[in-house]
């Protein structure tokens, strides 16, 4: 009797992720309060932070485009003035294989934005800090959270309303 473990003949696939390249695909960075002279007197601001997310597949043979798409808004929370706008598209290209069809686009959606998060959180922070306000640094995006909140959306718009 020998002591070798043999693979199970159904075993998965090994899944192999690797982050090609990560880029700021688009960038918009506006200071509301320095370009309208606006008097801010007492500033309470207001910051709001909207993600999204596109995924999409490239040319190159398990190759995949991943975006993080970031909207911030700030606001005086005491005349609903805005102070600064901040919208940004980071991308990461991803060589992905051994992960099963069904299982892609939420890996693609979930895992692949995860690991390009704290450098987008990096670049906000340093935007928004070279903008002339206190450095934001955003929460961590719950990215399943966000595909889960995506698949219900889908599936809603797509329920027909029922007639009385």
């Amino acid at each position: 009797m020998t002591d070798t473990p043999e693979a199970a003949p159904s075993a998965a696939p090994q899944v192999k992720m690797s982050v090609l390249a990560q880029f700021v695909r688009d960038m918009s960075f506006e200071n509301v309060v320095a370009q309208k002279g606006l008097n801010t007197g007492e500033v309470q601001p207001d910051v709001q932070v909207a993600v999204s997310l596109d995924a999409r597949k490239r040319s190159t043979e398990h190759q995949f485009e991943v975006i993080n798409k970031f909207r911030v808004t700030s606001k005086n929370k005491a005349n609903g003035d805005t102070l600064f706008l901040l919208e940004i598209e980071y991308a990461g290209i991803f060589h992905v294989e051994g992960v099963p069809e069904e299982q892609l686009h939420p890996f693609l959606l979930i895992e692949c934005p995860r690991l390009l998060f704290p450098y987008v959180r990096r670049i906000i922070s340093d935007v928004t800090r070279d903008g002339g306000f206190p450095p934001l640094n955003i929460d961590s995006v719950d990215y399943l959270a966000l595909y889960r909140q995506e698949l219900a959306r889908r599936a809603a718009a797509q329920t027909p309303e029922m007639v009385n």
